[in-house]
């Protein structure tokens, strides 16, 4: 059930193709038409699966496999040591050429995110010929495929861009959505893992269509304030808008590995690239942090922070980096094994200045008219 209005906004997700492994593929001509996996321990010995390639799914091989697993279902599988400095740099580029269509773009991850293209920049007009301007310059400039869902709004253009994958664009218009989400299995809601998922299919609710039987009221009382995200977009109401910008309260970055890292001088040189990473967020925007901090989890999945604040705020990668390494050294590393890694800074202007405010895109003038 979508607004009388006809007031739509126009989104797009846009979600790579098997980005690491695809990357891999195209550097490699060795690796192409072939089974391989990025991350991971070709001996089995601890480490999951970062991403896998095409050709390794057909082996029924997914993220977040322990690298043992996949090398049973599939004994020819060919491990890769991942390269988050090409990967991150490939990113950037693809960030580029969503900017020449609009600047309301919201990073997900490396391999996705959300634009807006109500209004974009080359007064295209269509979303679906943006989506399709985007994957053909992603296709000629750095020869990998990107998979794009064009939609009124964040949840079912994210959902969309994984009906035609790879390579593929899905469109579910106004008039379609209704439809749509009734037909959508209750496990490709989001928020909706595994457990909820069996906990509705225990309750009789497989589709959208049997969740919409039930009252705001009665969704809440079985699965919490969720239920009230799932009372709405069952309805095809989604009004998150895409954010780009937002009260910077901290700037910061991180990596998840693809592998446990148990060696100090490991965990120093991914610091260093993180380092680098925000350095260049930092100059972006034009801030400088006072308090530094430091974010680990571990591969139990336990997650602590150390921070450390300054007397001026600081944006340089020496200073950062310093701080970061003397806060990680002074943890107990000592048969820790850990998962990721962060570096943030907060506290930006002087003492008792307000944080910096970027306008957002909540009041952006809504879409009337053809996709």
């Amino acid at each position: 059930m979508t607004s009388p209005s006809k007031n739509f906004r126009k989104i797009i997700h846009i979600d790579m193709d098997a980005f690491y492994a695809s990357i891999e593929q195209r550097d490699h001509p060795e690796y192409r038409g072939k089974p391989i996996v990025v991350g991971g321990s070709p001996e089995g010995r601890g480490g999951v699966v970062a991403t896998a390639s095409y050709e390794a799914r057909k082996f029924g091989i997914r993220s977040a496999m322990p690298s043992k697993r996949a090398r049973q279902l599939c004994e020819t599988v060919i491990f890769v040591r991942p390269r988050f400095d090409v990967y991150k740099e490939v990113s950037q580029k693809i960030r580029e050429i969503f900017h020449r269509f609009t600047d309301i773009i919201e990073p997900l991850s490396l391999d996705e995110a959300y634009l807006d293209v109500t209004h974009d920049k080359q007064g295209i007009g269509s979303a679906i010929d943006i989506a399709k301007l985007i994957r053909q310059a992603i296709r000629d400039e750095l020869q990998l495929t990107a998979s794009a869902g064009v939609s009124i709004n964040k949840f079912v253009a994210k959902i969309a861009s994984d009906m035609n994958k790879p390579d593929g664009l899905t469109f579910i218009g106004p008039s379609r959505i209704e439809k749509f989400m009734e037909d959508l299995p209750v496990e490709k809601f989001f928020g909706v893992g595994r457990v909820t998922a069996e906990k509705m299919r225990n309750m009789g609710l497989h589709k959208g269509a049997d969740l919409k039987q039930l009252s705001e009221e009665e969704l809440v009382k079985r699965f919490g304030k969720p239920g009230k995200f799932f009372y709405k977009i069952v309805r095809g109401i989604d009004d998150r808008a895409v954010q780009p910008d937002r009260e910077t309260k901290s700037v910061g970055a991180e990596d998840t590995f693809p592998y446990d890292l148990e060696e100090a001088g490991e965990m120093v040189e991914e610091l260093d690239k993180i380092a680098t990473i925000l350095e260049g967020r930092l100059k972006r925007h034009g801030l400088k942090g006072r308090t530094i901090t430091l974010k680990i989890k571990y591969h139990d999945f336990k997650q602590v922070t150390r921070s450390q604040s300054l007397t001026q705020g600081v944006d340089d990668k020496a200073t950062v980096l310093e701080i970061a390494q003397q806060l990680l050294l002074a943890t107990d590393l000592e048969e820790k094994k850990i998962r990721l890694l962060g570096i943030s800074l907060s506290n930006f202007g002087e003492p008792g200045e307000r944080s910096r405010r970027d306008e957002g895109n909540d009041q952006l003038p809504l879409f009337q008219g053809e996709w």
